[in-house]
């Protein structure tokens, strides 16, 4: 099942995606649930399964304006040179833990929307990468117990402003300037990926494949991830884990390759689906 967050001219919903129609769960739940988050965190995606079996959905898709999956999750985790290729073109050396820093939420846009370069800089660079919600929170979570925590899997775009990255060794301000990532179009459930099954990464650049992986290549994979974030803190129903980029990045290509005005990038995931944003400079 695929879930959006989502907003009309009514406001803000969410709801289930089917056959580019949009069921509105806020309506079909009589308002039981105040978003998204809500809905994971009472454990009630079977009732939004039941809500929309049958029926004409309330939207089309594109008549929608798609936001972040979850507009407000409680935290949003990045893990860093968690592919050995990007390792290796940053000059770097594979770390024994997870390379951790943290988004916020004002950071992100929804599928569709502009991912905004900011006049500060020239060099906003792409990052495809996948998305893990978590489902059901929990504190020091074993690896073998992980997957029972996960909602489902997006597609992520960590678009990244390098100058700024590189300002210190912490690379927060390079990676939240205001509607620099992307996130979207929808959270596939858990139910219909397996644990541990193979995905595959793929992101393109005005149609141009600049980056491709599979999970099995991750260095600390998404239990391990789990596992490790909720030892130093408790996680919660919508947190938001974005495992990694592989090589490929504009700014170790030769010569670089950033995103300006008018392009449009893609992330697409095989067992989840594409998140494709054009780029505007921020007015």
């Amino acid at each position: 099942m695929k879930l959006v967050s989502f907003r009309t001219r009514e406001g803000r919903s969410f709801g289930v995606v089917r056959e580019q129609a949009v069921f509105d769960l806020r309506k079909r739940l009589d308002g039981r649930y105040a978003d998204l988050k809500s809905l994971i965190a009472a454990d009630a995606i079977a009732q939004a399964r039941h809500a929309t079996s049958e029926g004409e959905g309330d939207f089309a898709l594109a008549d929608v304006t798609l936001e972040p999956v979850i507009p407000n999750p409680e935290q949003i985790f990045c893990v860093g040179l968690n592919y050995a290729e990007h390792v290796k073109e940053t000059n770097r050396e594979t770390t024994e833990n997870p390379v951790i820093f943290m988004r916020v939420p004002a950071s992100q846009v929804g599928a569709r929307e502009p991912m905004l370069r900011p006049p500060e800089s020239a060099q906003f660079d792409y990052e495809g990468e996948i998305a893990v919600i978590i489902g059901r929170g929990g504190r020091r979570i074993a690896e073998a117990q992980a997957w029972d925590h996960i909602a489902g899997y997006s597609c992520y775009n960590d678009g990244s402003v390098r100058d700024w990255q590189r300002h210190t060794g912490q690379w927060g301000p390079g990676k939240n300037f205001y509607r620099t990532g992307a996130f979207g179009p929808w959270m596939v459930t858990s139910d219909e990926i397996e644990p541990g099954a193979t995905m595959t990464l793929v992101t393109r650049l005005n149609g141009q494949e600049v980056q491709r992986a599979t999970t099995d290549m991750l260095i600390h994979g998404i239990a391990k991830q789990i596992a490790y974030l909720s030892t130093f803190t408790p996680l919660f129903p919508g947190d938001v884990i974005v495992t990694g980029t592989p090589g490929g990045v504009g700014a170790k290509r030769n010569p670089p390759l950033f995103m300006k005005a008018g392009d449009v990038v893609e992330v697409e995931v095989d067992r989840v689906g594409i998140l494709s944003n054009p780029i505007a400079d921020e007015a």
